[in-house]
Order: C-alpha cells, then sequence, then structure tokens
C-alpha cells in the first residue's frame, strides 16, 4: 500500500498509509492528523493546507481555478501549496510528504 509523510507542526514526522483513491484530507482525518477540513473536502474553505515537499509538487494534478481561488485564503502560502482535499492518491504518490503549514484561517466560522 503506498504511504505518505505528514510533517507535523512540531515538525514530528509521521508515517501513515495512503490507500489509493482517498485524499490527503482523508488520511490525515483517518489517522488523527490535524488538519482542519471545515467544509469536509468540499472546496470551500482553505483549512485543509498542506505544503507539498517540492521533489512531489510536479507530480500532482495541477490545481484547478477553484483551488486556486481557496489557496488564496490560506495563511502561509508557499509556491507548492496545495488543498489536502484536492490531492487524490496514486500509485506514483507512493511517499508523498506534505509540511502542515504553522496554522491555518477558518473563514467558516462567524
Amino acid at each position: 500500500m503506498p504511504k505518505i509523510v505528514f510533517i507535523e507542526r512540531d515538525g514530528n514526522r509521521r508515517e501513515v498509509d495512503a490507500p489509493l483513491g482517498l485524499s490527503v484530507l482523508e488520511i490525515a482525518h483517518k489517522n488523527d492528523i490535524d488538519i482542519e477540513g471545515a467544509c469536509e473536502g468540499s472546496l470551500a474553505c482553505s483549512t485543509c493546507h498542506v505544503i507539498v515537499d517540492p521533489e512531489w509538487y510536479e507530480l500532482l494534478r495541477e490545481a484547478t481555478e477553484d483551488e486556486e481561488d481557496m489557496l488564496d485564503l490560506a495563511f502561509g502560502l508557499t509556491g507548492t501549496s496545495r488543498l489536502g482535499c484536492q490531492i487524490i492518491i496514486t500509485e506514483e504518490l507512493d511517499g508523498l510528504t506534505v509540511r502542515l503549514p504553522s496554522s491555518t484561517r477558518n473563514l467558516l466560522i462567524g
């Protein structure tokens, strides 16, 4: 089974199973990794923002315009930022490494 490495806010590295077809957000939630995902993966917030390791970034499917719009709202945006709900695990992504940003901005809380 493919694996994914999460680098948590405290710098701790966690390697977990990454079932094919699941999103980074779903895998994080299944493994109690601290990614909020306030909109539950409906592409309506930026709370599942992750920073993809540069060596993996080019292997990802290109971000949609909707994802780019949501990323514009993310805290700590980088050149390899993506939304975890939009990264779907494939065999090619076995070993994918993502870092959690230092904080998130939840605009859904009113």
